[in-house]
Protein backbone atom coordinates (compact mmCIF):
# COMPACT_ATOMS: atom_id res chain seq x y z
CA UNK A 1 0.00 0.00 0.00
CA UNK A 2 1.66 3.51 -0.74
CA UNK A 3 2.16 5.65 2.26
CA UNK A 4 1.57 9.63 0.82
CA UNK A 5 2.43 12.36 2.73
CA UNK A 6 -0.58 13.18 4.95
CA UNK A 7 -2.35 9.78 4.95
CA UNK A 8 -2.08 7.02 7.65
CA UNK A 9 -1.81 4.10 6.64
CA UNK A 10 -4.75 2.92 9.00
CA UNK A 11 -6.89 5.84 7.60
CA UNK A 12 -6.49 4.82 4.07
CA UNK A 13 -6.97 1.51 5.41
CA UNK A 14 -10.38 2.27 6.87
CA UNK A 15 -11.52 3.87 3.67
CA UNK A 16 -10.45 1.26 1.53
CA UNK A 17 -12.43 -0.98 3.55
CA UNK A 18 -15.86 1.30 3.33
CA UNK A 19 -15.50 1.85 -0.25
CA UNK A 20 -14.73 -2.05 -1.29
CA UNK A 21 -16.74 -3.33 1.60
CA UNK A 22 -13.16 -5.68 2.43
CA UNK A 23 -10.57 -5.59 4.71
CA UNK A 24 -7.49 -5.00 2.64
CA UNK A 25 -4.38 -4.86 4.82
CA UNK A 26 -0.91 -3.36 3.34
CA UNK A 27 0.40 -7.11 2.99
CA UNK A 28 -2.88 -8.22 1.25
CA UNK A 29 -2.74 -5.57 -1.38
CA UNK A 30 0.65 -6.07 -1.63
CA UNK A 31 -0.05 -9.39 -2.29
CA UNK A 32 -2.57 -8.93 -4.60
CA UNK A 33 -1.09 -6.36 -6.78
CA UNK A 34 -4.00 -3.97 -6.54
CA UNK A 35 -3.83 -0.69 -8.40
CA UNK A 36 -6.74 0.86 -9.86
CA UNK A 37 -8.11 -0.37 -13.49
CA UNK A 38 -9.66 1.73 -16.45
CA UNK A 39 -12.65 -0.06 -15.14
CA UNK A 40 -12.60 1.32 -11.75
CA UNK A 41 -11.83 4.71 -13.35
CA UNK A 42 -15.15 4.12 -15.18
CA UNK A 43 -17.24 3.41 -11.91
CA UNK A 44 -16.01 6.55 -10.51
CA UNK A 45 -16.66 8.64 -13.33
CA UNK A 46 -20.71 6.62 -13.11
CA UNK A 47 -20.37 7.66 -9.35
CA UNK A 48 -19.82 11.32 -9.98
CA UNK A 49 -22.60 11.64 -12.58
CA UNK A 50 -25.16 9.79 -10.30
CA UNK A 51 -24.10 12.40 -7.33
CA UNK A 52 -24.64 14.95 -9.91
CA UNK A 53 -27.59 13.81 -11.35
CA UNK A 54 -28.96 12.89 -7.68
CA UNK A 55 -27.86 16.21 -6.64
CA UNK A 56 -30.36 17.82 -9.61
CA UNK A 57 -33.03 15.97 -8.52
CA UNK A 58 -32.52 17.46 -4.56
CA UNK A 59 -32.79 20.86 -6.11
CA UNK A 60 -36.37 19.92 -8.10
CA UNK A 61 -37.72 18.42 -4.98
CA UNK A 62 -37.18 21.05 -3.21
CA UNK A 63 -38.72 23.73 -5.85
CA UNK A 64 -41.60 21.56 -6.12
CA UNK A 65 -42.67 21.55 -2.79
CA UNK A 66 -44.10 25.13 -3.68
CA UNK A 67 -46.43 22.69 -5.77
CA UNK A 68 -46.91 19.23 -4.26
CA UNK A 69 -50.30 20.07 -1.67
CA UNK A 70 -51.75 19.94 -5.78
CA UNK A 71 -50.15 16.55 -6.08
CA UNK A 72 -51.38 15.54 -3.21
CA UNK A 73 -54.88 16.39 -4.67
CA UNK A 74 -54.25 14.75 -7.46
CA UNK A 75 -53.47 11.47 -5.82
CA UNK A 76 -56.31 11.69 -4.26
CA UNK A 77 -58.85 12.15 -6.93
CA UNK A 78 -57.24 9.38 -8.34
CA UNK A 79 -57.08 6.76 -5.86
CA UNK A 80 -58.67 8.47 -2.94
CA UNK A 81 -56.00 7.90 -0.73
CA UNK A 82 -54.33 10.77 1.29
CA UNK A 83 -50.41 11.17 1.96
CA UNK A 84 -48.46 14.10 2.73
CA UNK A 85 -45.93 13.04 -0.31
CA UNK A 86 -43.46 15.86 0.51
CA UNK A 87 -42.50 14.13 3.03
CA UNK A 88 -41.82 10.75 1.53
CA UNK A 89 -40.17 12.78 -1.33
CA UNK A 90 -37.45 14.59 0.98
CA UNK A 91 -36.97 11.68 2.79
CA UNK A 92 -36.37 9.34 -0.13
CA UNK A 93 -34.21 12.22 -1.96
CA UNK A 94 -32.06 12.54 1.72
CA UNK A 95 -31.13 8.75 1.73
CA UNK A 96 -29.80 8.93 -2.14
CA UNK A 97 -28.12 12.00 -2.17
CA UNK A 98 -26.58 11.12 1.13
CA UNK A 99 -25.47 7.71 -0.26
CA UNK A 100 -24.18 8.91 -3.20
CA UNK A 101 -22.20 12.00 -1.29
CA UNK A 102 -20.45 9.40 1.21
CA UNK A 103 -19.28 7.34 -1.22
CA UNK A 104 -18.12 10.07 -4.20
CA UNK A 105 -15.84 11.82 -0.24
CA UNK A 106 -14.46 8.03 -0.20
CA UNK A 107 -13.11 7.63 -3.90
CA UNK A 108 -11.69 11.28 -3.34
CA UNK A 109 -10.19 11.00 -0.28
CA UNK A 110 -9.15 7.41 -1.42
CA UNK A 111 -7.44 9.10 -4.38
CA UNK A 112 -5.70 11.62 -2.37
CA UNK A 113 -4.25 8.87 -0.15
CA UNK A 114 -3.11 6.93 -3.61
CA UNK A 115 -5.11 4.54 -2.83
CA UNK A 116 -6.79 1.80 -5.34
CA UNK A 117 -10.64 2.73 -6.31
CA UNK A 118 -11.76 -0.64 -6.04
CA UNK A 119 -15.22 -0.08 -5.85
CA UNK A 120 -17.63 -3.18 -4.81
CA UNK A 121 -20.39 -4.78 -6.47
CA UNK A 122 -23.00 -3.92 -3.80
CA UNK A 123 -21.62 -0.17 -4.07
CA UNK A 124 -21.96 -0.78 -8.19
CA UNK A 125 -25.62 -2.21 -8.02
CA UNK A 126 -26.77 0.27 -5.66
CA UNK A 127 -25.86 3.15 -7.72
CA UNK A 128 -27.28 1.69 -11.02
CA UNK A 129 -30.56 1.55 -8.63
CA UNK A 130 -30.21 4.93 -7.87
CA UNK A 131 -29.47 5.87 -11.05
CA UNK A 132 -32.41 4.31 -12.29
CA UNK A 133 -34.96 5.58 -8.98
CA UNK A 134 -34.10 9.31 -9.95
CA UNK A 135 -34.20 9.13 -14.11
CA UNK A 136 -38.01 7.36 -13.23
CA UNK A 137 -38.87 10.35 -11.15
CA UNK A 138 -37.36 12.80 -13.71
CA UNK A 139 -39.73 10.78 -16.05
CA UNK A 140 -42.39 11.23 -14.34
CA UNK A 141 -42.22 14.48 -13.90
CA UNK A 142 -41.81 15.32 -17.47
CA UNK A 143 -44.47 13.36 -18.36
CA UNK A 144 -47.39 14.16 -15.29
CA UNK A 145 -46.13 17.55 -13.68
CA UNK A 146 -44.17 19.54 -17.02
CA UNK A 147 -45.70 22.67 -15.61
CA UNK A 148 -42.50 22.01 -12.87
CA UNK A 149 -39.99 22.51 -15.58
CA UNK A 150 -41.03 26.19 -15.90
CA UNK A 151 -40.92 26.20 -11.96
CA UNK A 152 -37.44 25.12 -12.00
CA UNK A 153 -36.40 28.15 -14.47
CA UNK A 154 -37.89 30.79 -12.29
CA UNK A 155 -36.22 29.10 -9.33
CA UNK A 156 -33.06 30.28 -10.74
CA UNK A 157 -33.63 33.64 -10.59
CA UNK A 158 -33.35 33.23 -7.10
CA UNK A 159 -30.77 30.46 -6.60
CA UNK A 160 -28.85 31.45 -9.56
CA UNK A 161 -25.82 33.68 -7.71
CA UNK A 162 -25.76 31.26 -5.04
CA UNK A 163 -25.86 28.07 -7.05
CA UNK A 164 -22.52 29.54 -9.12
CA UNK A 165 -21.07 30.38 -5.97
CA UNK A 166 -21.38 26.99 -4.68
CA UNK A 167 -20.34 24.92 -7.88
CA UNK A 168 -17.65 27.09 -8.12
CA UNK A 169 -16.74 26.10 -4.70
CA UNK A 170 -17.27 22.28 -5.48
CA UNK A 171 -15.22 22.33 -8.61
CA UNK A 172 -12.50 24.71 -6.48
CA UNK A 173 -12.31 21.60 -4.29
CA UNK A 174 -12.09 19.26 -7.01
CA UNK A 175 -8.87 20.87 -8.00
CA UNK A 176 -7.11 18.60 -4.91
CA UNK A 177 -7.81 15.26 -6.15
CA UNK A 178 -7.46 15.93 -9.68
CA UNK A 179 -3.73 17.08 -9.08
CA UNK A 180 -3.18 14.36 -7.01
CA UNK A 181 -4.21 11.92 -10.37
CA UNK A 182 -2.14 14.27 -12.39
CA UNK A 183 1.30 13.79 -10.60
CA UNK A 184 0.37 10.13 -10.08
CA UNK A 185 -0.19 8.89 -13.86
CA UNK A 186 2.37 8.64 -16.95
CA UNK A 187 0.05 9.17 -19.93
CA UNK A 188 0.85 12.39 -20.75
CA UNK A 189 -2.09 12.30 -22.67
CA UNK A 190 -4.57 12.22 -20.50
CA UNK A 191 -3.01 14.68 -18.31
CA UNK A 192 -3.36 16.98 -21.13
CA UNK A 193 -6.86 15.94 -21.65
CA UNK A 194 -7.96 16.28 -17.99
CA UNK A 195 -6.34 19.58 -17.65
CA UNK A 196 -8.21 21.16 -20.65
CA UNK A 197 -11.28 20.24 -19.61
CA UNK A 198 -10.72 21.10 -16.20
CA UNK A 199 -9.82 24.60 -17.26
CA UNK A 200 -12.49 24.87 -20.16
CA UNK A 201 -15.08 24.35 -17.06
CA UNK A 202 -13.87 26.49 -14.52
CA UNK A 203 -13.50 29.37 -17.21
CA UNK A 204 -17.20 28.94 -18.18
CA UNK A 205 -18.31 28.91 -14.52
CA UNK A 206 -16.21 31.86 -14.08
CA UNK A 207 -18.18 33.92 -16.92
CA UNK A 208 -21.49 32.36 -15.96
CA UNK A 209 -22.58 35.56 -13.95
CA UNK A 210 -22.87 36.92 -17.33
CA UNK A 211 -25.52 35.12 -18.21
CA UNK A 212 -27.45 34.74 -14.87
CA UNK A 213 -30.34 37.49 -14.49
CA UNK A 214 -32.13 37.68 -11.50
CA UNK A 215 -35.37 40.58 -10.26
CA UNK A 216 -33.59 40.75 -7.25
CA UNK A 217 -30.58 42.24 -8.47
CA UNK A 218 -31.72 45.78 -8.12
CA UNK A 219 -31.01 48.65 -5.71
CA UNK A 220 -33.01 49.13 -2.64
CA UNK A 221 -35.00 52.09 -3.75
CA UNK A 222 -35.82 50.28 -7.28
CA UNK A 223 -37.71 47.29 -5.10
CA UNK A 224 -41.71 47.22 -6.01
CA UNK A 225 -44.34 47.38 -3.01
CA UNK A 226 -45.13 43.90 -1.59
CA UNK A 227 -48.01 42.19 -3.40
CA UNK A 228 -50.92 41.91 -1.74
CA UNK A 229 -52.16 38.37 -0.54
CA UNK A 230 -55.05 36.34 -1.90
CA UNK A 231 -56.04 33.95 0.64
CA UNK A 232 -56.30 30.28 -1.63
CA UNK A 233 -59.24 29.10 -0.05
CA UNK A 234 -59.16 31.23 2.69
CA UNK A 235 -56.09 30.25 5.23
CA UNK A 236 -55.73 26.75 4.20
CA UNK A 237 -52.87 25.61 6.21
CA UNK A 238 -54.18 27.45 9.60
CA UNK A 239 -58.41 25.98 9.07
CA UNK A 240 -60.29 23.89 6.66
CA UNK A 241 -60.10 25.48 3.20
CA UNK A 242 -63.78 26.98 1.85
CA UNK A 243 -64.62 27.79 5.51
CA UNK A 244 -65.94 30.50 7.41
CA UNK A 245 -63.42 29.52 10.09
CA UNK A 246 -60.73 29.26 7.01
CA UNK A 247 -62.04 32.85 5.72
CA UNK A 248 -61.76 34.67 9.69
CA UNK A 249 -58.02 32.98 9.12
CA UNK A 250 -57.14 34.97 6.42
CA UNK A 251 -58.40 38.15 7.21
CA UNK A 252 -56.14 37.78 10.33
CA UNK A 253 -53.32 37.55 7.81
CA UNK A 254 -54.08 40.63 6.59
CA UNK A 255 -55.28 38.95 3.16
CA UNK A 256 -57.11 41.86 0.43
CA UNK A 257 -59.10 38.97 -1.25
CA UNK A 258 -60.27 35.38 0.09
CA UNK A 259 -60.51 33.38 -3.08
CA UNK A 260 -62.69 30.58 -3.36
CA UNK A 261 -64.27 28.32 -5.04
CA UNK A 262 -68.63 28.08 -5.45
CA UNK A 263 -70.90 25.12 -6.44
CA UNK A 264 -74.47 25.25 -6.88
CA UNK A 265 -76.78 22.72 -5.28
CA UNK A 266 -79.30 20.72 -6.70
CA UNK A 267 -82.30 23.42 -5.56
CA UNK A 268 -80.45 26.16 -6.47
CA UNK A 269 -78.33 27.39 -3.71
CA UNK A 270 -74.37 28.66 -4.42
CA UNK A 271 -72.03 27.26 -1.88
CA UNK A 272 -68.11 26.68 -1.39
CA UNK A 273 -66.20 23.66 -2.42
CA UNK A 274 -63.72 23.05 -4.49
CA UNK A 275 -64.16 19.41 -5.88
CA UNK A 276 -66.40 17.72 -7.89
CA UNK A 277 -67.20 15.09 -5.06
CA UNK A 278 -67.49 15.70 -1.77
CA UNK A 279 -65.12 13.01 -0.75
CA UNK A 280 -62.06 14.89 0.58
CA UNK A 281 -63.00 17.56 2.48
CA UNK A 282 -66.59 16.01 3.62
CA UNK A 283 -67.76 13.06 5.93
CA UNK A 284 -69.95 12.58 3.17
CA UNK A 285 -68.95 8.71 3.13
CA UNK A 286 -70.05 8.13 6.68
CA UNK A 287 -73.63 10.42 6.07
CA UNK A 288 -74.55 9.69 2.87
CA UNK A 289 -72.42 6.29 1.65
CA UNK A 290 -74.46 5.40 -1.41
CA UNK A 291 -74.21 9.21 -2.87
CA UNK A 292 -69.97 9.05 -1.92
CA UNK A 293 -69.18 9.75 -5.16
CA UNK A 294 -71.93 11.81 -6.59
CA UNK A 295 -71.47 15.15 -8.04
CA UNK A 296 -71.44 18.04 -5.59
CA UNK A 297 -73.89 20.15 -7.19
CA UNK A 298 -76.57 17.00 -6.91
CA UNK A 299 -77.07 17.37 -3.05
CA UNK A 300 -79.49 20.06 -1.93
CA UNK A 301 -79.04 22.37 0.53
CA UNK A 302 -80.96 20.57 3.39
CA UNK A 303 -78.19 17.95 2.99
CA UNK A 304 -75.18 19.36 2.67
CA UNK A 305 -76.08 21.04 5.31
CA UNK A 306 -75.83 17.64 7.88
CA UNK A 307 -72.13 17.07 6.60
CA UNK A 308 -68.76 17.92 8.75
CA UNK A 309 -66.83 20.16 6.91
CA UNK A 310 -63.58 19.99 9.39
CA UNK A 311 -63.06 17.10 11.03
CA UNK A 312 -60.88 15.29 7.97
CA UNK A 313 -58.42 17.72 8.39
CA UNK A 314 -57.31 17.09 11.92
CA UNK A 315 -57.63 13.45 10.58
CA UNK A 316 -55.77 13.99 7.35
CA UNK A 317 -53.71 16.61 8.20
CA UNK A 318 -52.89 18.12 4.74
CA UNK A 319 -50.49 20.34 5.94
CA UNK A 320 -47.61 20.37 9.24
CA UNK A 321 -49.42 23.12 10.54
CA UNK A 322 -52.57 21.41 11.83
CA UNK A 323 -50.34 19.20 14.66
CA UNK A 324 -49.62 23.10 15.89
CA UNK A 325 -53.29 23.98 16.10
CA UNK A 326 -54.58 25.17 19.88
CA UNK A 327 -57.19 23.39 21.45
CA UNK A 328 -59.36 26.39 20.66
CA UNK A 329 -58.81 25.95 16.84
CA UNK A 330 -59.24 22.10 16.96
CA UNK A 331 -63.07 22.24 18.67
CA UNK A 332 -63.71 25.46 16.16
CA UNK A 333 -62.90 23.06 12.88
CA UNK A 334 -64.84 20.03 14.43
CA UNK A 335 -67.88 22.23 13.73
CA UNK A 336 -67.10 23.72 10.09
CA UNK A 337 -69.89 23.15 7.71
CA UNK A 338 -70.33 23.91 4.26
CA UNK A 339 -70.97 27.86 3.94
CA UNK A 340 -73.50 29.13 1.53
CA UNK A 341 -71.99 32.10 -0.59
CA UNK A 342 -74.64 34.26 0.93
CA UNK A 343 -72.75 33.57 4.52
CA UNK A 344 -69.04 34.00 2.93
CA UNK A 345 -70.18 37.46 1.10
CA UNK A 346 -71.68 38.42 4.68
CA UNK A 347 -68.53 37.47 6.50
CA UNK A 348 -66.49 39.15 3.73
CA UNK A 349 -68.54 42.50 3.91
CA UNK A 350 -68.28 42.71 7.54
CA UNK A 351 -63.73 41.91 7.17
CA UNK A 352 -64.11 44.51 3.95
CA UNK A 353 -62.02 41.94 2.12
CA UNK A 354 -62.86 41.26 -1.44
CA UNK A 355 -63.58 37.70 -2.55
CA UNK A 356 -62.84 36.00 -5.96
CA UNK A 357 -64.24 32.75 -7.06
CA UNK A 358 -64.29 30.29 -9.76
CA UNK A 359 -67.42 28.93 -10.58
CA UNK A 360 -67.74 25.26 -11.04
CA UNK A 361 -68.13 23.00 -12.76
CA UNK A 362 -67.61 25.01 -15.92
CA UNK A 363 -68.81 22.22 -18.34
CA UNK A 364 -72.07 21.66 -16.51
CA UNK A 365 -75.61 21.51 -19.02
CA UNK A 366 -76.92 24.02 -16.37
CA UNK A 367 -74.00 26.39 -16.20
CA UNK A 368 -76.47 29.27 -16.96
CA UNK A 369 -78.88 28.97 -13.82
CA UNK A 370 -75.72 28.55 -12.03
CA UNK A 371 -74.34 31.78 -13.10
CA UNK A 372 -77.98 33.53 -12.76
CA UNK A 373 -78.42 31.83 -9.15
CA UNK A 374 -74.66 33.33 -7.91
CA UNK A 375 -75.28 36.41 -9.22
CA UNK A 376 -78.59 37.00 -7.62
CA UNK A 377 -77.09 35.62 -4.03
CA UNK A 378 -74.21 38.64 -4.61
CA UNK A 379 -76.75 41.33 -5.50
CA UNK A 380 -79.09 40.81 -2.60
CA UNK A 381 -76.01 40.44 0.01
CA UNK A 382 -75.46 44.11 -0.04
CA UNK A 383 -71.87 44.21 -0.55
CA UNK A 384 -70.07 46.58 -2.59
CA UNK A 385 -70.19 45.42 -6.25
CA UNK A 386 -66.30 46.57 -6.18
CA UNK A 387 -65.49 43.79 -3.72
CA UNK A 388 -66.40 41.38 -6.13
CA UNK A 389 -63.75 39.87 -8.41
CA UNK A 390 -65.39 38.20 -11.08
CA UNK A 391 -63.32 34.91 -12.79
CA UNK A 392 -66.07 32.78 -14.65
CA UNK A 393 -66.23 33.07 -18.41
CA UNK A 394 -69.00 31.65 -18.85
CA UNK A 395 -71.77 34.57 -19.65
CA UNK A 396 -69.71 37.48 -18.54
CA UNK A 397 -70.94 39.76 -21.04
CA UNK A 398 -74.75 39.29 -19.42
CA UNK A 399 -72.67 39.33 -15.77
CA UNK A 400 -71.11 42.83 -16.93
CA UNK A 401 -74.68 44.35 -17.76
CA UNK A 402 -76.31 43.59 -14.67
CA UNK A 403 -73.24 43.99 -12.40
CA UNK A 404 -71.46 46.61 -14.13
CA UNK A 405 -69.58 47.23 -10.55
CA UNK A 406 -67.87 44.09 -10.29
CA UNK A 407 -63.84 43.90 -11.39
CA UNK A 408 -63.91 41.23 -14.24
CA UNK A 409 -60.76 39.02 -14.05
CA UNK A 410 -59.46 37.17 -16.39
CA UNK A 411 -57.54 33.93 -16.90
CA UNK A 412 -55.32 34.78 -19.84
CA UNK A 413 -53.10 36.97 -21.25
CA UNK A 414 -53.90 40.38 -23.21
CA UNK A 415 -54.36 39.63 -26.88
CA UNK A 416 -53.34 41.88 -29.45
CA UNK A 417 -56.83 42.94 -30.79
CA UNK A 418 -57.97 43.47 -27.76
CA UNK A 419 -61.02 45.10 -27.92
CA UNK A 420 -61.65 46.56 -24.55
CA UNK A 421 -58.15 46.75 -21.98
CA UNK A 422 -57.30 44.11 -19.18
CA UNK A 423 -57.60 45.66 -15.51
CA UNK A 424 -56.97 42.18 -14.00
CA UNK A 425 -55.76 39.09 -14.61
CA UNK A 426 -55.28 35.94 -12.39
CA UNK A 427 -52.99 33.23 -13.78
CA UNK A 428 -50.30 30.00 -12.76
CA UNK A 429 -47.10 31.74 -11.61
CA UNK A 430 -45.23 29.76 -14.25
CA UNK A 431 -47.16 31.51 -17.21
CA UNK A 432 -45.71 34.75 -16.88
CA UNK A 433 -41.74 35.96 -17.11
CA UNK A 434 -40.38 38.95 -14.95
CA UNK A 435 -40.02 40.75 -18.58
CA UNK A 436 -44.13 40.54 -19.35
CA UNK A 437 -44.94 41.30 -15.41
CA UNK A 438 -43.28 44.58 -15.03
CA UNK A 439 -44.94 45.14 -18.96
CA UNK A 440 -48.41 44.66 -17.10
CA UNK A 441 -46.82 46.78 -14.29
CA UNK A 442 -45.87 49.56 -16.31
CA UNK A 443 -49.35 49.48 -17.99
CA UNK A 444 -51.22 49.58 -14.77
CA UNK A 445 -52.89 46.24 -15.22
CA UNK A 446 -53.39 44.46 -12.07
CA UNK A 447 -51.69 40.36 -12.06
CA UNK A 448 -52.13 38.10 -9.42
CA UNK A 449 -50.52 35.03 -9.58
CA UNK A 450 -51.02 31.44 -7.97
CA UNK A 451 -50.60 29.30 -5.92
CA UNK A 452 -47.40 31.24 -4.32
CA UNK A 453 -46.39 29.46 -1.08
CA UNK A 454 -42.70 29.73 -0.69
CA UNK A 455 -40.65 32.54 0.53
CA UNK A 456 -38.11 32.62 -2.35
CA UNK A 457 -41.07 32.47 -5.12
CA UNK A 458 -42.37 34.93 -3.57
CA UNK A 459 -39.27 36.71 -3.42
CA UNK A 460 -38.63 36.92 -7.05
CA UNK A 461 -42.32 37.84 -7.66
CA UNK A 462 -41.86 40.90 -5.63
CA UNK A 463 -38.91 42.00 -7.47
CA UNK A 464 -40.75 41.43 -10.54
CA UNK A 465 -43.38 44.08 -8.94
CA UNK A 466 -46.13 41.46 -9.13
CA UNK A 467 -49.37 43.18 -8.04
CA UNK A 468 -50.92 40.17 -5.64
CA UNK A 469 -50.31 36.05 -5.10
CA UNK A 470 -52.58 33.77 -4.17
CA UNK A 471 -51.35 31.56 -1.35
CA UNK A 472 -51.96 28.89 0.73
CA UNK A 473 -49.13 29.89 3.29
CA UNK A 474 -50.48 33.81 3.78
CA UNK A 475 -49.22 33.32 7.58
CA UNK A 476 -45.59 33.13 6.37
CA UNK A 477 -45.83 35.19 3.62
CA UNK A 478 -47.52 37.88 5.94
CA UNK A 479 -44.33 38.28 7.66
CA UNK A 480 -41.71 38.90 4.95
CA UNK A 481 -40.76 42.54 4.97
CA UNK A 482 -38.63 42.56 2.51
CA UNK A 483 -37.58 39.84 -0.10
CA UNK A 484 -35.62 36.80 1.19
CA UNK A 485 -32.24 38.85 -0.27
CA UNK A 486 -32.11 41.87 -3.09
CA UNK A 487 -28.31 42.79 -3.81
CA UNK A 488 -27.50 46.15 -5.71
CA UNK A 489 -25.62 44.97 -8.84
CA UNK A 490 -22.40 46.88 -8.11
CA UNK A 491 -22.72 44.56 -4.66
CA UNK A 492 -23.37 41.31 -7.00
CA UNK A 493 -20.18 42.15 -9.29
CA UNK A 494 -17.80 42.73 -6.28
CA UNK A 495 -18.63 38.76 -4.90
CA UNK A 496 -18.17 37.72 -8.61
CA UNK A 497 -14.95 38.92 -8.73
CA UNK A 498 -13.69 37.60 -5.00
CA UNK A 499 -14.97 34.71 -5.52
CA UNK A 500 -13.61 33.72 -9.11
CA UNK A 501 -10.11 35.39 -7.34
CA UNK A 502 -10.20 32.73 -4.54
CA UNK A 503 -10.86 29.86 -6.76
CA UNK A 504 -7.80 30.80 -8.90
CA UNK A 505 -5.61 31.18 -5.89
CA UNK A 506 -6.71 27.37 -4.18
CA UNK A 507 -6.25 25.94 -7.92
CA UNK A 508 -3.15 26.99 -7.78
CA UNK A 509 -2.28 26.42 -4.26
CA UNK A 510 -3.61 22.70 -4.64
CA UNK A 511 -1.37 21.84 -8.12
CA UNK A 512 1.80 23.58 -6.58
CA UNK A 513 1.39 21.67 -3.05
CA UNK A 514 0.66 18.42 -4.55
CA UNK A 515 4.12 18.58 -6.91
Amino acid sequence: MADPAGCCRPCATCLLCLYSCQWITPKKEKRKGLRTTKCDYSWFLFLFCVFFFTLLWLYFAIIILNDLHNFNEFIFKQKKLWLDWSLLLLIATAVLITYSAVLLVLALCLQLCGQPLKLHWLHKTLLILTALVVAAAFTGLGIKWAEEWRSARISLQATGPFLHIGIVGGMTLLAWPLASFIYRTRKTGLKVFLLLLYSAVMIALYLAPLGITSPCIMEENQLPPKPALVGHRGAPMLAPENTLMSLRKAVDCDVQVFETDVMVSADGVPFLMHDEELTRTTNVQAVFPERATFNSTSFNWTDLQKLDAGSWFLQRKPFHTVQSLSAVDRNQTTEQKIPSLEEALEAAKQSNISIMFDLRPENHSDYQSFVNATLQVILQSGIPQQQVLWLPDGFREQVKQQAPGFQQVYGRKRLQDEKEPLLHVNLPYQDMSSEEIRQYRQDNISVNLYVVNQPWLFSVLWCSGVSSVTTNACQVLKEMKQPIWLLPSSTYLMIWIVVDCMSVLVILWAFLLLK
